[in-house]
């Protein structure tokens, strides 16, 4: 009989590690909504390696309770040296809880005591089971447990490099067995929980006196018979605090537990809770990974498909009889393999006509007169699900569709932004219709992905889509009525739906010999930043190994180590850039690591995706994020790098299409700024966007307590950006202290500051909470809502992040609404003055343009006036705008 497995983990400690871990990228591990999400990410990528090595049948993640436990009753400073913990990290605890459920595991935690104490009691019950044991944590407290039937795991570098600790490694590293590892805490210490011991025992000689004494109580018992010492002083004098600390590290193995061994057996996944869990943290890795056909719905509670649609298989001869009028509305539906509808193969397509489903396998019928003329003909109105999609896929078979008005997506997204997917099976069962399979169960995923042999499979599936986007129809159109959308969905969404689909259409030229020459250009610069950082260093090593970089460092080189953890040094980008003093060297790495970067991702990058007519064609996911913002993908072109030289030659390759064009860039100028002076009303600041004062050297005046902007240095102002925009993203004095790299206690005084000398913005903040709280969701000045769910939840770090989303949802939403009103006039007046020159990327709060010589006048006139002209407020929209040969030249 195999052993049964029971897995046992520090739910506190590994997330703090996980934080850790990917700090250095913490502003790049942001969900849509803006939510940090490298911890839960870590977290999750640790489960799947201890989950598939240990294979445990039981699974516990044991969390801590509160701040204060009865050791605090013990000792009132028992951990009373910690800093609190970053809202960074304290705002994705409740969702690595809510990822563990999804997965099956269970979690607990109990007032009075730590995470520690409830694993404890788990490892003796679980070993009076005869259960084999493993402890994961981050925590060499819990190595106390190590037995023969249990193993403690501790993360020695982020948390996937793991440490076993059995008894006879407990005594090969610290010379103890488990049990007396307390007693040797007891005389050493700990100051991450501030218990300090004996005066001046580390853990050597505290190994020492246990080995020859075996415990605490044994040492003073034979007190009397040490030579005088300077040690046998500072020994009698701190017996008090010997004894406090080993009652302090004991690790409470009988704590009143109301759960047992049975409540922790591993559930079955819930996929479909657990697929829109990834979407909402935009974790396409993981995405990736669930199992064909379990990613939309539980093994437990298979959806229902059932339901027969009735339709007709079309035939090329079938064609000419339709017969369809203007005014008439139909309903369509464009079959294809894979997210990138730009390349992706086509399955088929299905068409109802006069309450008839026709479908076909064969694309190639579309192109017919009789259909080609229906889908172009714009007094025909048209239901769809996905609008930018449809227009795309159909455009690659020389169809130019029109009359699209209705998109089962969009209007699905509005009504729950929270809880958007783009899959219709997933759709329809969040309105009770179970009868619509997840492409996922119909085609497959990955390499397997596959177009299905069967007929009647396949012609179901595309029929039960048309049905699915007519009866639902009425249902979302009345909610967006209901929730006062109908307009945002009306004017602005389908609108500028129809623009990117121009715009992704038309892509921007990249010129791949621009590319090649910067690739090999990084590459010989790379090759002489090796040479120049082995020189320094004295010898050849692994540039990016963390743990050989520190090595050189801080033990060959003697540079002082900023960060020295248990599981080594640290070489993290805010480590070494408080070194840059130091030696020649740390200025080396980090330019090397900015340009490995940009090598890989950017350049290589770009090279992979030029298509056939030299060209990148993005798509922008316009369903993605609670806050209306656009995203780009398959490539990226919001995140192509600006703030380093090297990163900005990347620009260069984005090229117009005639060789004497131009690209023409126009931004709107501090918007979600100006959008906070506009839905705060605070005077001061709207005051000096008025009078076209620079914001951040006026802030840095009021918080600074100058009397004039004269008097601004260009650190204030820098520190005084970092507020701004801060305050917009509702940025504790942590995030601040670190963004800046100043102490928390001045970061606080600079936000108490700006709040001082902005008293409005502070009222609107806490005016938006409250309005959250009455009614549910915040509000863009377009009326976009945002429904917060946990506004009243119990857990503080759940309502704080909704709080906080109450805040800046109103501020970047307003925003997003404003430019793709931007963008909607932007085209119309395009067409209208029929100009060839084409919108073609959009980043955020900027809009670039491929421009033929000679419209350029035009241009340079026409798009500030349209981008400051998109909506009225009580101040000036400001839009600054640039060109040249290429988009670097633009900026």
């Amino acid at each position: 009989m195999a052993d049964k497995k029971l897995l046992l983990i520090d739910g506190n400690s590994v997330a703090f590690r996980a934080f850790y871990a990917l700090y250095r990228q913490l502003e790049n591990f942001r969900n849509p909504e803006g939510l940090h999400t490298n911890a839960i990410y870590t977290f999750k990528n640790m489960l799947d390696v201890v989950l598939n090595d240990v294979e445990p049948d039981h699974v516990l993640v044991a969390f801590d309770a509160g701040k204060t436990t009865f050791r605090n009753s013990m000792y009132e400073d028992y951990k009373g040296g910690r800093q609190k913990t970053p809202s960074e990290l304290s705002e994705q605890l409740p969702y690595i809880q809510e990822l563990l459920h999804d997965l099956g595991l269970s979690t607990y935690e109990l007032d009075n005591y730590e995470a520690d104490d409830i694993i404890g009691t788990f490892v003796t019950i679980g070993e009076k089971e005869g259960f084999k044991i493993t402890v994961v944590t981050g925590d060499k407290d819990l190595t106390q447990l190590a037995s023969p039937q249990t193993t403690v795991m501790v993360t020695k570098s982020g948390v996937l490099n793991l440490e076993a600790y059995t008894p006879e490694h407990m005594k090969e590293v610290n010379g103890v067995t488990p049990t007396e590892f307390i007693d040797m805490k007891a005389l050493m210490g700990d100051n991450s929980d501030n218990y300090h011991g004996v005066t001046k025992i580390g853990p050597k000689k505290a190994s020492q006196l246990i080995q020859e004494y075996g415990s605490v109580e044994n040492l003073y018992d034979h007190i009397d018979d040490m030579k005088p010492s300077k040690m046998k002083e500072n020994l009698i004098n701190d017996k008090d605090k010997a004894l406090l600390g080993k009652k302090l590290a004991t690790i409470d193995r009988n704590a009143p537990l109301t759960v047992g061994i049975d409540d922790v057996k591993r559930r079955e996944v819930d996929y479909q809770k657990l697929r829109r869990f990834y979407e909402k943290m935009n974790f396409r890795k993981f995405l990736s990974e669930l199992d064909p056909g379990s990613a939309s719905q539980s093994k437990e509670q298979p959806a229902k498909n059932n339901k027969t649609v009735h339709f007709t298989e079309l035939k090329g001869n079938d064609i000419n009889n339709f017969a369809v009028k203007d005014g008439q509305t139909i309903t369509f539906y464009l079959g294809m393999l894979g997210a990138n509808y730009h390349l992706a193969d086509f399955v088929g397509f299905a068409l109802k006509i006069d309450q008839k489903i026709f479908v076909s396998r064969n694309v190639e019928l579309l192109k017919e007169d009789k259909l080609k003329n229906l889908l172009e003909n714009k007094q025909i109105a048209k239901n769809v699900f996905d609008l930018k999609r449809t227009t795309v896929g159909l455009n690659r078979l020389g169809i130019h569709a029109r009359g699209i008005d209705y998109d089962m997506l969009l209007a699905s997204y509005l009504i729950n932004n929270e809880n958007n997917s783009d899959d219709m099976g997933e759709i329809c069962r969040m309105y009770g219709d179970d009868s619509v399979k997840s492409d996922y169960d119909v085609y497959g995923k990955g390499k397997s992905v596959h177009i299905p042999e069967d007929d009647q499979v396949l012609f179901n599936h595309l029929a039960g889509k048309i049905e699915a986007i007519e009866n639902l129809k009425d249902t979302l159109l009345a909610k967006l009525k209901e929730h006062e959308q109908d307009d945002l969905f009306a004017n602005i969404e389908i609108p500028v739906a129809r623009v990117l689909s121009v715009m992704e259409i038309n892509g921007i030229k990249v010129q791949a010999d621009t590319l090649t020459q910067l690739q090999d250009e990084f590459a010989v610069d790379l090759k002489k930043m090796e040479k120049q950082i082995y020189d320094e260093a004295g010898e050849e090593f692994n540039i990016n190994s963390p743990k050989q970089l520190g090595h050189i460092l801080f033990e060959k080189m003697g540079l002082k180590p900023v960060k020295k953890t248990k599981t080594g040094y640290s070489t993290s980008v805010d480590v070494l850039n408080q070194l840059r003093d130091e030696s020649p060297i740390i200025d080396q790495i980090l330019t090397y690591r900015q340009i490995a970067k940009i090598q890989s991702t950017y350049v290589n990058g770009l090279l992979d995706v030029i298509q056939k007519d030299g060209r990148v064609h993005t798509r922008y996911l316009q369903t993605l994020t609670a806050t209306g913002r656009l995203s780009s993908v398959d490539p990226n072109l919001q995140n192509i790098p600006t703030r380093t030289e090297e990163g900005k030659q990347i620009r260069k390759a984005f090229v117009p299409s005639e060789p004497d064009g131009y690209i023409f860039s126009c931004d709107y100028s501090q918007i979600e700024l100006r959008v906070l002076a506009q839905v705060s009303g605070d005077e001061q600041m709207q005051e000096a966007f008025r009078t076209g004062y620079d914001i951040h050297a006026h802030t840095a005046m009021k918080i600074f307590h100058l009397k004039s902007t004269a008097d601004v240095t260009p650190l204030m102002r820098r520190r005084a950006k970092a507020v701004n925009f801060g305050i917009v993203y509702g940025i504790s004095d942590y995030g601040l202290s670190k963004n800046l790299n100043i102490s928390r206690k001045q970061a606080k005084e600079f936000i108490d500051n700006y709040f001082e000398q902005y008293p409005q913005i502070k009222d609107y903040m806490d005016n938006a909470v409250q309005v959250a709280r009455e009614k549910g969701y915040a509000e863009t000045i377009m009326h976009r809502r945002r429904y917060l769910p946990d506004i009243h939840a119990k857990n503080y770090n759940v309502r704080s992040f909704a709080e906080r989303t109450a805040i800046n949802s109103p501020i970047q939403g307003s925003a997003a609404d404003i430019i793709k009103i931007a963008m909607i006039n932007m085209q119309k007046k395009l067409d209208e003055m029929h100009l060839k020159t084409k919108m073609v990327v959009q980043v955020h709060d900027e809009l670039i343009f491929d421009v033929p010589k000679d419209e350029l006048e035009t241009i340079k006139k026409i798009v500030p006036e349209v981008m400051q002209s998109a909506v009225r407020l009580d101040i000036p929209l400001v839009a600054d705008s640039g060109y040249g040969h290429n988009w670097f030249d633009a900026k």
